[in-house]
């Protein structure tokens, strides 16, 4: 498996945005009782409640997504932690998720692939554009899961689907470029057609397998799918429009 190190093409300018992103989604975890750090949370069985209750209060959960109501806490995180009271609005959860990881092993794989590529695709959109799509392509993401599966009551947290509209628009906005990669036990520069390609073709097998099994991993495989669909087709649209806007500059000069 190859674990992408950095973008073998450098910036031209300082990626601002992206280091942003990185530091909010590090800060945000930080301060979620998912995080050892946050120790107002409690301890031991305390700590798993507040995890479960907060995972419920601001993960985007498909069906408050679908029906616009907020759902029940489920009957085992009430009978092991008793009822939680909070106001939710649905729709907000769609933000809030992409914010939200499980552990810091989750949050370390989403941001390493956001450090790596997201410098890129900053520097060809522009900062604010960048940002815009960054959260474009999570609600795609969040909202694509939500409408393939309307009546679950899962939460679905985590970057990746944002991320892997960044990843999509690397592609199709670098597909000739190359990222420095460790490949156990030595470093090489891949095309980036092969790191994303693989990267894709494991999202799309993973899917597979879990409807042939029926069985989850809480890897939520279609979210990653309807991101990286959503840059792809992004960065199409932002390749199509860019020489029209140049000619019709030089026709104003």
């Amino acid at each position: 498996m190859a674990l992408p190190l950095y973008d073998s093409q450098p910036a031209r300018r300082v990626p601002w945005v992206t280091y942003l992103l990185v530091a909010a989604n590090i800060v945000v975890f930080l301060l979620t009782p998912m995080a050892n750090f946050a120790t107002w949370y409690g301890e031991g069985k305390v700590r798993e409640c507040r995890a479960a209750e907060f995972t419920m209060e601001h993960g985007a959960i498909p069906r408050e997504l679908t029906t616009g109501e907020r759902q029940p806490l489920p009957a085992q995180i009430v009978h092991e932690c008793g009822e939680a009271a909070y106001d939710k609005t649905p729709w907000t959860s769609a933000f809030s998720s992409m914010f939200l990881h499980s552990g810091a092993l989750h949050l370390l794989g989403n941001l390493v692939m956001l450090f790596v590529v997201g410098m890129g695709v900053e520097d060809r959109f522009g900062r604010l554009r960048y940002l815009l799509s960054y959260l474009f392509f999570g609600l795609v993401a969040v909202y694509g899961f939500a409408f393939t599966s309307p009546d679950s009551g899962v939460p679905l947290i985590g970057a990746s689907g944002a991320i892997a509209g960044v990843l999509g628009a690397y592609l199709v906005l670098n597909p000739r470029g190359r990222i420095v990669s460790l490949v156990l036990p030595i470093i090489i520069r891949l095309p980036v057609w092969v790191v994303l390609g693989y990267w894709f073709v494991l999202q799309w097998l993973s899917l597979g397998a879990q409807s042939l099994t029926g069985k989850e991993d809480n890897v939520a495989y279609v979210a990653h799918l309807y991101g990286f669909a959503a840059g792809a087709g992004f960065a199409l649209l932002a390749r199509r429009a860019g020489p029209a806007r140049k000619i019709a500059a030089l026709d104003r000069g």
